[in-house]
């Protein structure tokens, strides 16, 4: 594939124009608007004071997340998921908040619920990494706003996480895939990390084709240099010091 055929004119290690715009939500504790190109993702984040029956006397808390695409975020209407029904949706929910829980110490937190909600309003490749990347935002927002007002003693944040695509295409190794890319990618792999380089999830798959471990390793490479670009957006939206 031709690096001027790629959308903005990009390079093969280059990622789309990001944009992480916090606080786009009234009512809520916490919120982010991430654009990954023509990707937006609308995040929020409510504190609740309770946790799950399972997790009550253990003193810590909860970190969950929520994921639906609207209706109009695709080309074609996409049908509201019934709760009960929620496949894709909900194997990209687990992601999400499996991802923020590695960066949140849930004792520090105390018996308190966070639900990050992630709605796409329109779609374009890469939902579920835009999705992990602006939760994290909305995330430091409410913890931030609630000990400002005395409600948690400290920021129970460790760390910031983020997440983004990488991929072959037409054999060549691609960073951030749009979804024309994504739609006929021979290898589709998604890597969310840390902002100190380590790996929270690797997604990986071949898709009609078989890759190799030095490709695989390649790919983990683009992958990572995004999220170090990544996490200096998050930094420069929520002035985060880890």
């Amino acid at each position: 594939m031709p690096e001027s055929s790629r959308s903005y004119r990009r390079a093969a290690n280059e990622m789309r124009p990001v944009k992480l715009t916090p606080a786009v939500m009234k009512n809520a504790d916490g919120s982010c608007l991430a654009e990954f190109g023509d990707t937006r993702v609308l995040c929020t984040a409510t504190i609740e004071d309770r946790v799950p029956d399972w997790r009550r006397g253990q003193r810590a808390g909860w970190v969950t997340a929520e994921y639906a695409m609207l209706p109009a975020s695709t080309g074609r209407r996409t049908p509201r998921e019934q709760r009960g029904r929620k496949g894709r949706s909900m194997e990209i929910e687990r992601l999400i908040g499996r991802s923020l829980r590695t960066v949140v110490d849930l004792y520090k937190l105390g018996e308190l619920t966070v639900t990050c909600d992630c709605d796409v309003i329109q779609a374009d490749g890469g939902t579920r990494t835009a999705s992990v990347t602006g939760a994290w935002v909305a995330l430091h927002d409410a913890l931030a706003a609630w000990a400002a007002a005395g409600k948690l003693k400290k920021l129970p944040l460790t760390g910031q996480v983020a997440a983004v695509s990488m991929g072959m295409v037409d054999g060549q190794l691609l960073l951030d895939l749009d979804y024309p890319e994504d739609s006929h990618a021979q290898v589709d792999m998604n890597l969310v990390g840390t902002a100190d380089g380590r790996i929270v999830e690797v997604q990986g798959t071949g898709e009609r084709v078989a890759f190799d471990r030095s490709q695989m390793d390649a790919l983990l490479d683009l992958g990572q240099a995004g999220i170090e670009r990544l996490v200096a957006l998050q930094r420069e939206a929520t002035g985060f010091v880890g």
